[in-house]
C-alpha cells in the first residue's frame, strides 16, 4: 500500500504534539487541517506546510483526497465528526474523552461499523514506553498470575495553564486523566467486571472533582485501585508519570518514579530504567506522552495497512468509557456499579 494520507480536524493545544508525530509516522502525510478559528489554523498550517486549510470539516469531507481522518477537537463535537467520516467512508481516529455519553460512544461504533471503516480512539497512555515494559514483564510470567495491583498518577502539576477549558466543567479529572489510568488498569489486568469510586474537589478554583479513587474488581479475580489527584503537592513533582504496583503469585512489578522498573522474584531482584525517548520535537516533560502519540499513530498505519483491528478501537475503548461513567455513578450513590450491565 502507498503512503496513506491523512487530514487533521481541530489545530488546538494538544494537536500540535499529533502533527510533530505524524511527521516522524512512516507510511502516512497529513495533508489537509480543519479548525472553526482561522488564526490557529494559520499557525498550525504555517508551522508544518499544509496548504489545504478549511474552517467546514463537510467542505473537507466534500473535496476529499485523503484516506484518514484524525479528529482532535473536544469532545462535544466528537460524535458528529465521527458520523461524518462514517457517511464519507473514511477511517477515524477520535481524540478522548470519546463521546459525552456513553449511549453516543455506541452509535459512534455502530456508525463506522455499518460504513465498514476502521475506528480507533487516540487512549494513547498504554502505549507509554514503561507502560509496555510492565505489560512486557507480565506477559514473560516473571511474577507469576497476578492478583492485586495499583494504578497511581498524583501530582500537583498546573494543567489548567495550557488548557483553561479543564476548570470549567463540571466533570473533570475522570474524564480527562481517570480514563487513561482506567485504560492502562484494563490493559495490564484485564476487563473489570465491578468497580466502587470516591471522587473530592480540593481546588476552589475549578468546577469539577480533582481527585478519585476507585476499586476494580476484574473478571479474572484480580483487585486494583485506580488513584488519580492533580491536588497532591509531592517534594519532586512526578508529572506526567503513571506508577503502577502489581503483586502476582511468584513476585512483585513495581513501576517507581524516574521511570525505575524492579521486578522481585524468588531468584532475586532486577531494576532497569523504562524511560521514554525524548523524540527531536519533545520536550521534558511531556516526553513520555508525546512520545506514545508517535507510537499510536504508527500502531493506527501499521494496523490499516495489514487490515487489523487496533488496540484502542472503538468497540475496544466501549469497555474503559463504561469505567468512567460506571465511576461517576458510584461516587454520586455511594454504590458499587456492575460495569457488565452498562455494556449490555
Amino acid at each position: 500500500m502507498t503512503e496513506l494520507k491523512g487530514a487533521l480536524i481541530g489545530c488546538g493545544f494538544f494537536a500540535i504534539n499529533q502533527m510533530h508525530a505524524w511527521k516522524d509516522v512512516e507510511g502516512a502525510d497529513i495533508v489537509a487541517i480543519c479548525d472553526r478559528d482561522p488564526e490557529r489554523l494559520k499557525v498550525v498550517g504555517d508551522q508544518f506546510g499544509i496548504d489545504r486549510r478549511y474552517r467546514d470539516a463537510e467542505a473537507m469531507f466534500a473535496d476529499g483526497g485523503f484516506d484518514f481522518v484524525d479528529i482532535a477537537t473536544t469532545v462535544q463535537s466528537h460524535r458528529a465528526l465521527v458520523e461524518m467520516a462514517a457517511v464519507n467512508k473514511v477511517p477515524a481516529i477520535c481524540q478522548k474523552p470519546f463521546a459525552k455519553t456513553l449511549s453516543d460512544a455506541k452509535a459512534m461504533v455502530e456508525a463506522c461499523r455499518n460504513a465498514g471503516v476502521a475506528l480507533m480512539v487516540h487512549e494513547n497512555f498504554r502505549w507509554q514506553t514503561p507502560i509496555q515494559a510492565v505489560r512486557k514483564a507480565l506477559d514473560a510470567g516473571t511474577i507469576g498470575t497476578p492478583f492485586w495491583g495499583r494504578f497511581s498518577f498524583r501530582s500537583g502539576y498546573d494543567v489548567f495553564s495550557g488548557q483553561p477549558y479543564l476548570a470549567e466543567g463540571e466533570r473533570f479529572i475522570i474524564e480527562d486523566l481517570g480514563i487513561h489510568t482506567l485504560d492502562i488498569a484494563r490493559y495490564i489486568l484485564g476487563d473489570i467486571r465491578s468497580l466502587t469510586a470516591r471522587t473530592k474537589r480540593v481546588n476552589p478554583k475549578i468546577k469539577g472533582e480533582d481527585v478519585a479513587t476507585i476499586l476494580l474488581d476484574h473478571e479474572n479475580g484480580a483487585t486494583s485501585v485506580v488513584d488519580v489527584s492533580y491536588a497532591t503537592k509531592l517534594s519532586k513533582e512526578p508529572f506526567p508519570e503513571t506508577l503502577i504496583e502489581l503483586d502476582g503469585s511468584e513476585g512483585t512489578i513495581r513501576l517507581t518514579q524516574g521511570y525505575r522498573l524492579e521486578i522481585a522474584h524468588g531468584r532475586g531482584t532486577t531494576t532497569m530504567d523504562v524511560s521514554p525517548k525524548l523524540l527531536s520535537w519533545a520536550s521534558r516533560p511531556w516526553h513520555n506522552i508525546q512520545e506514545s502519540v508517535y507510537a499510536i499513530q504508527q500502531h493506527w498505519v501499521d494496523q490499516i495497512k495489514r487490515g487489523a483491528e487496533h488496540s484502542t478501537s472503538g468497540a475496544d475503548n466501549l469497555k474503559t468509557f463504561a469505567l468512567v461513567e460506571a465511576a461517576y455513578d458510584s461516587a454520586a450513590r455511594g454504590q458499587t456499579i456492575d460495569v457488565g450491565a452498562m455494556l449490555r
